[in-house]
């Protein structure tokens, strides 16, 4: 390629350390504006004297800034497993109970009345839909028998739904209405003869139960709710 006249050749070659200094000097936010450089850099041991920059502060106090997130992530991820643990152990006693049952009476006191003990929360009923031929009423303390379709009303395709900052539905909690502040709903079936059911736990905290929990412990729950009543009534499956 032709130089324009007056152009004279200058040889390629690499950047010297000087070149740096002045880029430096010229643009003095790089570092800031390219922090990540900062872990590839060695910082300086020693004082050299006074105007020079001292790196290695800024990186200590960054590493310390990345060791106290890590420090809260893990103490956030003890504490979530403190909890779960906890639901987990809670949700196995509950079960014991519902199996230890010595009558279909007992069984239903157990579901209304002791799992609401046993899971730390305000309120545990049973939601059976009627049968179509008996008008909805209150059946027992804790059981409560609405209008066909009304789970579906309430659950809509989900088989569990978490509702937080709520005011307790009285078709669901009848009297102990008030004292839901959040919810867990659960389908439940016991027998293919029988009509759909609901479990329902309300807590007077608005965030015991929000949508970003997992569901599987309550689903379990459900499912060993329906095995021991469809076996006291020796339903079929």
């Amino acid at each position: 390629m032709a130089r324009e006249p007056g152009q004279t050749h200058r040889p390629a070659q690499g950047i010297s350390a000087e070149d740096v200094r002045a880029y430096l000097r010229e643009h003095p936010d790089f570092l800031a504006q390219n922090a990540e450089l900062l872990h590839h850099l060695t910082p300086p041991s020693v004082d050299r004297g006074r105007g020079v920059v001292d790196l290695q502060a800024y990186m200590v106090e960054r590493l310390r800034g990345e060791v106290r997130q890590l420090k809260d992530q893990q103490r956030e991820l003890i504490g979530t497993t403190r909890a779960n643990l906890n639901s987990q152990n809670r949700i196995h006693a509950a079960v014991l109970f519902l199996l230890d049952a010595q009558s279909f009476e007992q069984l239903i006191q157990t579901i209304t009345t002791d799992l609401a003990v046993l899971l730390d929360l305000d309120v545990a009923c049973l939601v059976i839909e009627s049968n179509g031929m008996d008008s909805p009423h209150v059946h027992t303390s804790g059981v409560r028998v609405v209008e066909p379709g009304a789970v579906s009303g309430w659950l809509g395709k989900a088989d569990v739904v978490l509702n937080a900052d709520v005011q307790g539905d009285p078709e669901i909690y009848g009297p102990g209405a008030g004292l839901v502040r959040s919810e867990v709903l659960i389908r439940i079936q016991v027998s293919s003869e029988t009509p759909e059911g609901m479990l329902a736990f309300g807590s007077r905290n608005p965030d015991t139960f929000h949508s970003g929990q997992g569901t599987e412990l309550v689903g379990f729950l459900a499912r060993v709710v329906e095995r021991v009543i469809r076996g006291w009534l020796e339903l079929p499956a």
